[in-house]
């Protein structure tokens, strides 16, 4: 099978602040913020949700094909994606605006402040999902607007299952958006955090949510994750990581694991985790792109952490 991954490129330029964010924003001045956080680490990364799906899903053994709209300064990047050995037959470049510029901040606590300009992005819908006749899944991550409603519309009229992950790009949508976007899908994927606004906005739980799709997976940090079905609510456990560097790209790591698990028929239980164990390993590293291991090293690290050996993937 092969995956169209619609979504962003993006370079990340990511900064580490050497404390909290709750001991310098004052909740009840929150009206009138103006706060200057001192970050003496940053680095400049390769990323975007598209970019880090298809990278993460590549080191998996699966075969992804990333669509995007990315500006004139691609050039490292698409020399990057040829090492890696990653598709770039629908990356269109769009040579009046620059790629997406993401500009994150993490404190002590793991929690992020982003400022994102989308440049290329918000162009994406001058791609469409027919262009790629011979993708068999796809899925939907945060994009410019006009792109993630054109490509949702794309899919289901071609009737190619796909996720529908809006991630940071929920703002852009009110509730009856999100519902025409979940009666489209096949899947839903949110944190919990985005699994709040979506439900608030729509009005439907968990189980309303699942009714209308096969599975919607809510990703819940170092507490696991939820797959709810509509019969069922199968509780994921945490793949422990050696160690907790930098959460970027966590989350696309793990749309990856289900992306391969969706892709070879496996079930949900080992497909949440195959995803939870690529979450757990990219947290290990510093920036969305620099981790790598071998189908050996994922099979063992797989039964050291489960207790069960990883069937079919050697």
């Amino acid at each position: 099978m092969t995956a169209l991954i619609c979504g962003s490129y993006a370079y990340d330029s990511v900064m580490t602040f050497p404390d909290k964010f709750k001991n310098h924003i004052l909740p009840d001045k929150v009206h009138m913020l103006n706060v200057s956080f001192l970050v003496p680490e940053m680095r400049k990364e390769f990323g975007g949700c598209a970019g880090n799906i298809a990278f993460n899903l590549q080191l998996l053994g699966g075969n992804p094909t990333p669509m995007a709209t990315v500006g004139k300064d691609f050039g490292p990047y698409a020399d990057w994606m040829d090492k890696c050995g990653i598709n770039r037959d629908f990356i269109k470049t769009i040579d009046s605006e620059y790629t997406g510029q993401a500009f994150i901040t993490t404190d002590l606590d793991d929690n992020q402040i982003t400022a994102f300009h989308p440049g290329a992005m918000n162009l994406s819908h001058e791609n469409s999902v027919g262009d790629a006749s011979t993708v068999t899944i796809g899925i939907v991550s945060p994009d410019g607007r006009d792109g993630m409603i054109q490509h949702a519309r794309e899919f289901k009229e071609a009737n190619i299952p796909f996720i529908f992950d809006p991630g940071q790009g929920m703002p852009m949508f009110n509730g009856d958006d999100l519902l025409a976007f979940i009666d489209q899908a096949t899947w839903v994927t949110v944190n919990d955090y985005e699994a709040e606004l979506l439900q608030e906005r729509t009005g439907l739980s968990p189980h309303e949510i699942a009714e209308r799709v096969e599975a919607y997976i809510v990703t819940l940090g170092s507490k696991g994750s939820h797959i709810y079905t509509k019969t069922h609510r199968h509780e994921i456990p945490c793949a422990k990581p050696t160690t907790i560097a930098d959460p970027t790209g966590c989350g696309d790591s793990y749309r990856a694991g289900l992306l391969y698990g969706l892709m070879n028929d496996l079930d949900w239980e080992m497909t949440g985790r195959i995803a939870s164990l690529i979450g757990a390993i990219k947290i290990a590293s510093h920036g969305p792109q620099n981790h790598s291991f071998t189908r050996q090293e994922f099979a063992e690290l797989y039964e050291e952490n489960f207790g069960h050996i990883l069937e079919g993937f050697l």
